[in-house]
């Protein structure tokens, strides 16, 4: 370094000039060092508070660790501004750059985003939760897992079926299991020239015998219609979502036996054909 140029005189006014604008730098420099650091321990304890409110509700545990990390960098990212502000930087072409490249972000993202807007949704509001057996989207399975961008569900054929959030929320959501029961509908015809009060106290008798069936609501047995070859009787008991898929079977099974052994038919359907002899 050359300290030719330098001189008392120079010397003299760099004194003055620090002696002048040093304090007041000094200050700002002081107060942007607070600013950031009191700042950053304060947007830590927001988004603790924030983290703990959430899981008091009982919020899905991705969600926490999402939003976990969002309140913080957006908390963070206001004290850096601010700092910067306290020491004379022009902060607006930094919130102007920030804008542009969200928006851009944004733009190139508008499918993900709608997912991941979704799956905020399904998270916060709770239409189903993990476990339980739903129709969506023309799907019917049982909820394996809900993500931030999709929604997992486990067919019975054991086939492993993800959905996109935003299409959950654009379609019907039909929730079997959020009650706890669930309604089976079978429909039994029987002949014409059955009886059938016969046929409906022997169905009535295969239901109080399966403990499986609740009597709350109770079970019912009436004649829906009267079809082309049968009279058929529409059988609606009510049981615990888990019991659905063996009730029914076993009540088909069992009531198709009952009906042989009553002498009960099961006509299948037919045409009668009668031929007239109208001579020459």
């Amino acid at each position: 370094m050359d300290f030719s140029k330098f001189s008392l005189s120079n010397l003299d006014a760099y004194v003055t000039l620090f002696a002048e604008y040093g304090p007041t730098y000094l200050i700002k420099f002081v107060t942007a060092f607070l600013i950031f650091w009191i700042g950053k321990r304060v947007a830590r304890w927001v988004t603790k508070m924030a983290v703990a409110g959430m899981r008091k509700n009982d919020v899905d545990i991705e969600l926490q660790g999402f939003f976990d990390s969002l309140i913080y960098w957006v908390l963070f990212a206001l004290v850096c501004i601010t700092a910067l502000g306290q020491l004379g930087v022009q902060t607006a072409s930094f919130v102007a750059i920030l804008g542009a490249a969200g928006l851009a972000v944004g733009l190139a993202l508008q499918g993900s985003l709608s997912n991941f807007a979704a799956g905020v949704l399904i998270l916060v509001l709770r239409p189903f939760r993990a476990g339980e057996f739903v129709d969506i989207a023309g799907v019917s399975g049982k909820i394996q897992c809900i993500k931030i961008f999709t929604t997992e569900l486990r067919t019975d054929d054991n086939k492993c079926v993800i959905i996109p959030n935003a299409r959950v929320l654009d379609s019907n959501i039909v929730n079997h299991s959020s009650t706890g029961t669930r309604r089976v509908d079978l429909v039994f015809g029987i002949g014409y020239d059955d009886n059938i009060q016969q046929a409906r106290d022997v169905i009535t008798r295969i239901m109080d015998a399966d403990s499986r069936i609740l009597k709350e609501p109770q079970a019912v047995v009436m004649v829906s219609e009267l079809a082309d070859s049968s009279v058929n009787l529409a059988v609606r008991p009510w049981v615990k979502t888990e019991d659905y898929w063996g009730v029914m079977a076993d009540m088909k099974e069992s009531i198709k036996n009952a009906f042989d052994d009553d002498g009960i038919s099961i006509p299948y359907p037919q045409t009668d054909l009668h031929i007239r002899n109208l001579g020459e």
